[in-house]
């Protein structure tokens, strides 16, 4: 049986990948992250925060596959803090990379990257190939991430992926956009919220996310070879907010100050032609998700 290794497995998508990848009862998991064992998983390692060491991990385990959900992902912090951003999502790739070449090489490598290396696209849907301008610390090195995997697959021969991620979204994320909109719903009875409700969004549920990895497993290529993982869909930050707010039959005032967030880009929309060659079809429409995403927020109180 296959194994695969998810580092990152605590975090919102690590998690998602987990659940989903068991629930197909095809592959042996293996995960990795920073918090305790509270499971008792015997496939599980944890790592520390600040001394990253991955070596133990390919040395004595055969790993087939390894998906980097490991990461910071925060635009604005990667500004105030730019050193941690960097060791969290440029210098950590490096080493499971090398990790990888010393002890496992022929295991291949998925890159968890983001949309966020786009910047603001000249024109829509965006293609792999498209220029790219990353306008915050985070999205470029997001773009260094994946110069790494570039680079150890040409000097090296590992077999790597990258898998740019658009607007994902869905149980467990704690951050934003619809999360901080319940966090201010809950105290306020009239909003301003930031830009003017014109920028756009691609969301993507994690469970599709989830499942556009596993296709990239199944039938992708490992040739240093970027995805872009969206739905290929456009949708409005003011009719996303709408909908989120007649989900939950929130009846305050809302408006717009008019100020984009800086580092955050202003439409976007993917073309999805390279994952849906592989087969795939989302499988959560957009007013599904949120509607579960709010059944999910609301029961946390």
């Amino acid at each position: 049986m296959t194994n695969i290794l998810v580092i990152g497995s605590e975090g919102f998508i690590g998690k998602n990948v987990i659940e989903f990848f068991n629930k197909t009862k095809k592959f042996n998991m293996f995960s990795c992250d920073i918090v305790e064992n509270i499971y008792k998983n015997l496939n599980y390692f944890q790592i520390d925060s600040n001394i990253a060491e991955y070596d133990f991990i390919f040395k004595e385990n055969k790993i087939d596959f390894c998906i980097n959900c490991s990461g910071a992902s925060d635009v604005s912090f990667s500004f105030s803090d730019p050193i941690y951003d960097f060791r969290l999502n440029v210098y950590n790739v490096i080493k499971v990379l090398n990790a990888i070449k010393n002890y496992s090489p022929s295991c291949k490598f998925i890159q968890l990257s983001s949309a966020a290396i786009y910047g603001n696209p000249e024109k829509l849907p965006i293609k792999e190939q498209d220029l790219i301008n990353p306008m915050s610390p985070y999205a470029f090195h997001k773009l260094q991430s994946e110069k790494i995997c570039e680079e150890y697959f040409n000097f090296f021969n590992i077999n790597t992926c990258i898998v740019r991620i658009f607007s994902a979204y869905g149980r467990g994320l704690r951050k934003q956009l619809f999360w901080d909109l319940w966090q201010k719903i809950k105290l306020n009875n009239d909003l301003i919220l930031h830009g003017t409700g014109n920028e756009s969004r691609d969301f993507i549920h994690a469970t599709d996310v989830a499942q556009a990895i596993l296709l990239i497993i199944e039938k992708g290529e490992f040739n240093s070879t970027i995805y872009n993982v969206a739905n290929g869909e456009e949708v409005y930050i003011n009719k996303s907010v709408e909908l989120f707010c007649d989900i939950i039959e929130w009846k305050g005032t809302l408006n717009y100050n008019n100020q984009n967030k800086i580092g955050y880009p202003i439409n976007w929309c993917a073309d999805i032609s390279k994952i849906k060659s592989l087969g795939y079809m989302k499988s959560i429409d957009f007013k599904q998700g949120l509607t579960d995403y709010c059944k999910w927020v609301q029961e946390l109180n």
